[in-house]
């Protein structure tokens, strides 16, 4: 072994993360992604939520929005996506449910849109071998503007 080879076994890997790892308060921001029109048609093919004005230009310019949307389910898939690449989510025993989903502004293609997560809470279960986060989400376009908030809570194992 030459010294610029590295040492044999050594492993790379993301660091194990638990519902320790996260307390009530703490924030999380993601890094961005722009969306396109790939995005928009990949969505309605795989969805089948094909409504007129994600992906057809002719009628979104006669809607009030005057060009193709983003859907909202889009973006909260995207969203909760950008976070999860964080990697606090490789412990996640089960996804309990969504709540509080609201779309406040459009997001057209170009737009870049970047998450930011707030723990609400953090509390443990009956099962001492799980804990509950409780996540409250913001999306943001590339002008700081909220686009979509949602609550979303994980069951998480524990150390």
């Amino acid at each position: 072994m030459t010294e610029s080879t590295p040492a044999s076994g050594t492993v790379k890997a993301p660091q194990q993360r638990y519902w320790e790892d996260l307390v009530t308060d703490d924030e999380l921001h993601s890094t961005g992604i722009t969306i396109t029109e790939a995005h928009l048609v990949n969505w309605a093919g795989l969805t089948g939520d094909i409504v007129q004005f994600h992906i057809n230009d002719d009628y979104a310019a006669s809607t009030p929005f005057g060009e193709r949307i983003a859907h909202g389910p889009l973006t909260l898939s995207i969203s909760l996506g950008l976070v999860t690449q964080l990697g606090y989510f490789g412990n996640v025993v089960a996804w309990l449910g969504l709540d509080e989903v609201r779309a406040t502004r459009p997001i057209v293609i170009g737009d870049t849109i970047y998450a930011r997560a707030v723990v609400r809470e953090a509390r443990t279960t009956s099962k001492p071998e799980n804990g509950v986060w409780t996540i409250d989400y913001s999306t943001v376009n590339q002008r700081d503007e909220v686009v979509m908030t949602f609550t979303s809570s994980f069951l998480v194992r524990r150390r």
